[in-house]
């Protein structure tokens, strides 16, 4: 049974990987490794508790136990969706109102080098509010009306993907795996704002210096034709600028309410929905139907990615079968024997996301190295490798570094680079060509100033 389930495991781990070859969403594979492995678990419960518990009365109530589990396992899972959830809903209800304009209406420039720069500094600052997936597709569909050339808006686009990945990295709300850490505890908004901020910079200038030198000119813009209809506006000035300043203030104020009243993230998140709600029912409480609809947060809902998350309900549950019944905590023995070093380990994780998506990786990760709490710091402060993983600790900070950026060193490692991917049709082998290097040069760079930081 502890086999069955490892390779069960892995042949959904392959499905999802290889999920457009397969032509097979990767929520449904997530769905099915989930309860497949969870199947296996209770059926085997018997032999697997005692086992992973070292003791002989685990198997007294052994399918009972495995139930408890699997409910404690999923109301942390359900901070985490929840949390993504309303999130999701607070951009795209910016985006129905455009409140994106205020932001790309500023950009006029058509030289290279400054449209670079300019949508790469955008892009890395705004995925650290929004969230990288979000502002690659809001910045993608930017460069559609400022660059004609698609294989210079490929570049563009590339250099896009780098960035929202580094500025999703340093934000406890930009990036689902640095989220993911924050819900969890191992990390706090503070601490990973002051850790992060530079290497995840670093990450990004390092390829806008190289590709400085070589990019020269200026832009051809696209010809554009706007009908009458496209033109009108569904928004105000006054509606559009007023749904972006709440939106983008509801997300940020999430880290100040968890520290104020120490509830979870997903209560601040849907305290910002809530005011969100109230505020776009009034302003529109005088349109008709048509016109209300899709601007309000009834008509936001349906636009939701809902397969991202199941996708994420299913690839955490089937993380947490595993960690229930001692696959994990095997699995860092055997990094911690073989690598022996936190920095080579989470390099090692960063590299592999890259091939593999990230939010397993984490997960994984979350449940083989338990949190060290506060009652055993003292002993932590003696032992250099327990000391890594208290809060804010450098195993988990160099975590959320390594996840999130390591996944734009190719196209499909990151939600990002599969978003600009779908969206301009870029090439596989053309990135991995073109921007790979760039990519893996900044994540390198990154690395580089997070160990520098932490060795200072």
């Amino acid at each position: 049974m502890y086999a069955l389930m490892a390779l069960m495991f892995v042949f959904g781990y392959l499905c999802i990987a290889f999920e457009h070859p397969l032509k097979i969403d990767k929520a449904a594979s997530a769905l099915l490794t989930a309860v497949l492995t969870w199947t296996v678990l209770v059926l085997g419960a018997e032999t697997l508790l005692p086992y992973v518990e070292g003791a002989a009365h685990a198997s007294d109530d052994a399918t009972a136990r495995v139930v408890t589990e699997l409910r404690h396992h999923l109301g942390e899972i359900s901070e985490i969706l929840f949390f993504l959830m309303g999130a999701m809903t607070i951009v795209e209800l910016i985006d129905a109102h455009e409140g994106f304009k205020v932001i790309t209406q500023r950009i006029t420039t058509r030289n290279r080098v400054k449209l670079l720069w300019l949508v790469a500094l955008i892009t890395f600052f705004l995925s650290a509010a929004l969230d990288n997936l979000t502002t690659t597709i809001v910045m993608v569909s930017l460069l559609r009306k400022l660059v004609a050339d698609q294989h210079e808006r490929w570049f563009f686009a590339g250099i896009v993907v780098i960035a929202a990945n580094a500025g999703g990295a340093w934000s406890p709300i930009g990036d689902v795996t640095t989220t993911m850490l924050w819900i969890g505890g191992q990390i706090t908004a503070s601490g990973i704002v002051l850790s992060l901020l530079l290497p995840s910079l670093v990450c990004l200038l390092v390829p806008l210096l190289l590709l400085t030198f070589t990019f020269k000119g200026e832009v051809e813009r696209p010809q554009v034709t706007v009908s009458d209809e496209e033109r009108r506006d569904p928004t105000s000035n006054f509606e559009r600028n007023l749904i972006f300043g709440l939106g983008i203030g509801a997300l940020l104020f999430v880290p100040v309410f968890k520290t104020v009243t120490h509830l979870p993230p997903y209560m601040g998140i849907l305290l910002g929905l809530g005011v969100l709600w109230v505020v776009t029912e009034v302003i529109h409480r005088g349109k008709n139907d048509e016109d209300k609809h899709p601007l309000s947060v009834v008509g936001v809902l349906r636009k939701i990615d809902t397969t991202s998350v199941l996708f994420f309900l299913g690839i955490l549950l089937a993380v947490s079968s595993l960690s229930t019944a001692g696959h994990l905590t095997q699995m860092a023995t055997v990094l911690r024997e073989n690598l022996g070093n936190i920095y080579a380990i989470n390099l090692a994780i960063g590299l592999l996301s890259s091939m593999v998506d990230n939010v397993p990786l984490v997960a994984g990760s979350m449940k083989m190295y338990p949190l060290v709490g506060a009652h055993a710091a003292a002993g932590a402060a003696s032992d250099p490798w327990l000391s890594s993983f208290v809060v804010d600790g450098v195993f988990w900070e160099f975590l959320a570094y390594c996840a999130g950026t390591g996944g734009s060193c190719l196209i499909i490692g990151s939600a990002a680079g599969v978003a600009a991917m779908g969206l301009e049709k870029i090439n596989f082998i053309w990135y991995l060509k073109k921007i790979a290097w760039l990519a893996f040069i900044g994540y390198a760079a990154g690395a580089a100033v997070f160990m520098l930081m932490k060795a200072l």
